[in-house]
């Protein structure tokens, strides 16, 4: 499984309910790598996706404790257990966990791979993903040259499990996506 985040510098990820930063190659980036793929939400990250409504050319996947709960033609899953049986529906490589913080602090021990747009500013947030670099299970197998909008330093990262680059199971961004 993979995951894509935009974190700060201090890994912050929101501001009451809302991204920190909003940068138009970030999202270019995230649409490349989900389209066609499956995208795993909580009900609150997939509300604020652009026109509040599910992405085309993706499967949709909302994660949400209300019980009767619609958003378009996604499907709803109400408990880790229930994600986890309809994900096994899919391949691994093509599950994209988007967020918000408790959705990827649930996933997180089952994704590979983290793509991390890296903002070197640090905002104001109340909801911060965890420290890769911090980590002993994970290794950064990519870091763009620095790209801008305006006035805001990022990179595109690439992080995976430890295992999987020992294994020799890691990816090459470059030659996959170009940087």
């Amino acid at each position: 499984m993979n995951l894509i985040v935009c974190v700060d510098t201090n890994w912050g990820i929101g501001w009451k309910n809302q991204l920190l930063v909003s940068i138009p190659r970030d999202k270019k980036l995230f649409q490349e790598h989900t389209m066609g793929k499956v995208i795993l939400g909580g009900r609150k990250t997939m509300e604020g996706l652009p026109g509040g409504t599910e992405l085309k050319g993706r499967k949709n996947i909302v994660l949400t404790g209300k019980k009767d709960y619609k958003f378009g033609k996604a499907t709803i899953v109400h408990s880790m257990d229930e994600a986890l049986l309809e994900l096994q529906n899919y391949a691994s490589e093509d599950i994209f966990i988007i967020g918000g913080g408790k959705v990827y602090r649930q996933f997180l021990p089952y994704c590979d791979v983290a793509y991390v747009t890296k903002v070197n500013y640090k905002y104001d947030a109340d909801t911060f993903f965890e420290n890769l670099d911090a980590s002993d299970e994970w290794v950064m197998t990519h870091d763009s040259e620095e790209q801008t909008y305006y006035d805001i330093e990022y990179f595109f990262t690439i992080y995976q499990r430890r295992e999987r680059v020992m294994r020799g199971l890691d990816t090459n961004f470059r030659e996959r996506h170009g940087d």
